[in-house]
């Protein structure tokens, strides 16, 4: 699915932004259009996750095109799970037009596999949770088996 950007026709000049007619957006609008916000905008800037984008002769971000195409990328990896390091190593191979589908599919089912351990793990937790809530009568004594089986796991953890 291709979204369609709706960026306003803002041209600057090719002293400005290096382009002539290139379309650029402050970093308010890249966030509203990636659906990243400007903090973590800046974040992924820092890290190098995204280059940093031009500035207007005030000192403004300055967003083209592509560096919101970029950020959509990263806001659909990250929406499915992945890590910042996982997300690096896909925008690599998303921009070598030499890649294997193999690499792509390898990372993709590596995840799949961490994924699915969660889930368990989640699954295992809420039995566990519904054991304890099954084994509690809701009344209104200060005794609650929950709250035992809580302080029972700290204890055995030496807390």
């Amino acid at each position: 699915m291709h979204r369609t950007l709706n960026l306003p026709n803002v041209v600057r000049s090719s002293a400005q932004s290096g382009a002539k007619g290139h379309v650029a957006v402050n970093i308010g609008q890249a966030a509203k259009e990636s659906g990243i916000s400007a903090k973590m905008i800046r974040y992924y800037e820092d890290i190098g996750l995204v280059p940093c984008p031009g500035r207007t002769g005030g000192g403004y971000r300055d967003y083209g095109l592509a560096d919101i195409h970029r950020l959509q990328f990263i806001r659909r990896a990250r929406d499915l799970g992945f890590s910042l390091e996982r997300v690096r190593e896909l925008l690599r191979l998303w921009s070598d037009r030499r890649r294997s589908r193999a690499d792509v599919k390898a990372l993709a089912l590596e995840h799949i596999g961490e994924l699915e351990a969660r889930a368990a793990e989640l699954r295992q937790m809420i039995r566990t949770l519904r054991h304890l809530a099954n084994a509690c009568d809701g009344s209104n004594r200060p005794d609650c088996p929950i709250i035992e089986e809580l302080e029972a796991g700290c204890a055995a953890c030496g807390a």
